[in-house]
C-alpha cells in the first residue's frame, strides 16, 4: 500500500478488501489520484460526488447518469460504514461499504468509485480537485461544507435536481412498514 495522502488508511485498506472485479473502478484513495491524474492529462473533465448509496434505487441512477453528463469522468465516494452509522443511525448501513461499492462499480456512468471514512469528502477534494462537485437537489452550494474548498481551486460546485418520493430512508421505513411484526404469523 502506498501512502495515505492523510485521506485514511483504514478505509484504503477497506476498499483494497472489496475489489473482486471491478476492472479498477473500484480504487483506494492513493490510486484515485493517481488515475485522475492520468485523465486529466488527457484532457478530461472530472465529476466528483459522494453519499451513503447505501440501498441504490431510481433516483440515485437518474442523478448519477446526469452527474456524468457534467464530465468525461464521474467519481462516487461511498461513505464508510462508519461514517453512514453516524449520519443514519445504528441500524444503517443495509449494504456494507463493499457491496455499496461493488453494485455503483458496475453502472455504465461510474468510472471510479472509493471510499472515505471522515465525516465529509472535503480532504478527498482538495487532493483530486474535481472540475466539478456535484450534489443532488436536496442540498444547497452555500450550505454545503466542501463548497468553499472546491471553489478556492477553481472548481464548479452543481446541485443537480430532485426526484420526489424517492429515498433510502423512505424506501426503508416503507420495507419496515410492510414486514410482519414479531408477535404475528412467521409467514412460514
Amino acid at each position: 500500500m502506498s501512502e495515505d495522502n492523510g485521506l485514511g488508511r483504514a478505509a484504503a485498506e477497506r476498499v483494497d478488501a472489496t475489489i473482486v472485479d471491478s476492472g479498477g473502478a473500484i480504487l483506494p484513495p492513493d490510486r484515485l489520484i493517481e488515475a485522475l491524474r492520468r485523465h486529466r492529462a488527457t484532457g478530461a473533465r472530472i465529476v466528483f460526488t459522494n453519499g451513503c448509496f447505501d440501498v441504490l434505487h431510481a433516483g440515485h441512477i437518474a442523478y448519477l447518469d446526469e452527474a456524468k453528463r457534467l464530465g468525461d469522468v464521474l467519481v462516487v465516494a461511498v461513505n464508510s460504514d462508519r461514517t453512514v452509522r453516524k449520519l443514519k443511525g445504528t441500524d444503517r448501513p443495509v449494504n456494507t461499504e463493499g457491496d455499496r461499492c461493488a453494485v455503483l462499480a458496475a453502472l455504465g456512468c461510474v468510472d471510479h468509485v472509493t471510499i472515505f471514512d471522515e465525516d465529509t469528502p472535503i480532504e478527498l477534494l482538495r487532493a483530486t480537485e474535481p472540475d466539478v462537485y456535484v450534489k443532488g437537489g436536496d442540498y444547497r452550494p452555500e450550505t454545503l461544507p466542501e463548497s468553499p474548498i472546491v471553489r478556492a481551486y477553481g472548481g464548479e460546485v452543481r446541485v443537480l435536481r430532485y426526484l420526489a418520493d424517492r429515498s433510502t430512508s423512505a424506501m426503508i421505513e416503507r420495507i419496515r412498514a410492510r414486514a410482519p411484526s414479531d408477535d404475528g404469523p412467521s409467514g412460514r
